[in-house]
């Protein structure tokens, strides 16, 4: 016998309760404790002799290949406490995300980190459309002094190849882009498009930031391959400082 037109399949209640935003919500919530915990318990080192006024505030794109992005807040969350100790306040920084589910997820869980959500694309049919706004967004938050965070490679890739929108904006900004990666001993690579690195707790890890990349306005794309070859070294100078 057939089922009822109005049934619905095991299968199809599971993703709805897995879509519901209070499902998300709490999933956030929990990625966000682990992490913390795991970060928290983690050793670091900086490496990045030059980042000096930028780590208290002065206006950059922070940028880092989608893979780093679970280690990342250990270097944003240490800048946010150094300039507030500095200035008596904290200076705002600023993540783009998509407004894909992936995106939401990935942004409320950044938002427990302390940084302020800018909301790009959600598809390619409306990736020119949300990726100009975005780009608006990110260009007034520079303008007013703060700082922005970027993965040139996200939301959905391909792994490391870099897109244009990371120089157009420090170009248009004025402002020069810090390429950055983080690593640690301690670690588990998931089987995503970007072979993203999962923290575990107790590790010894290495955040590196390398100098700052100018990009010219009127010839930003010839800076692309610069930033793409920075970001890949930061990211192998890392893992390799963690091997040693």
């Amino acid at each position: 016998m057939l089922p009822p037109r109005h049934a619905v399949s095991p299968n199809s209640l599971i993703k709805n309760i897995l879509r519901h935003p209070r499902t998300l919500a709490l999933g956030a919530q929990a990625l966000s404790s682990y992490l913390r915990f795991a970060l928290r318990t983690t050793r670091w080192t900086l490496q990045g002799v030059e980042l000096g006024h930028f780590m208290h505030g002065t206006p950059a794109v922070f940028a880092f290949w989608h893979e780093c992005l679970p280690l990342m807040p250990a270097l944003w969350t240490r800048a946010l406490r150094e300039r507030a100790a500095a200035h008596g306040r904290r200076g705002r920084m600023h993540v783009l995300v998509s407004r894909h589910q992936d995106g939401r997820l990935i942004g409320d869980m950044m938002r427990g980190f302390g940084l302020d959500l800018v909301h790009g694309s959600s598809s390619k049919g409306s990736a020119q459309k949300g990726g100009a706004s975005g780009l608006r967004a990110l260009l007034a938050v520079l303008a007013a002094g703060d700082q922005v965070v970027i993965t040139p490679d996200g939301p959905r890739g391909p792994r490391r190849q870099i897109a244009r929108g990371v120089a157009q904006l420090a170009a248009l900004a004025g402002v020069p882009v810090l390429p950055c990666a983080a690593w640690s001993t301690r670690r588990r690579i998931l089987p995503t498009w970007d072979r993203m690195i999962l923290p575990l707790p107790f590790g010894r890890g290495v955040l590196v930031c390398g100098a700052p990349i100018p990009v010219p306005r009127d010839r930003w794309a010839d800076s692309l391959p610069e930033i793409a070859a920075a970001l890949s070294k930061a990211a192998d100078e890392a893992e390799a400082l963690c091997a040693a």
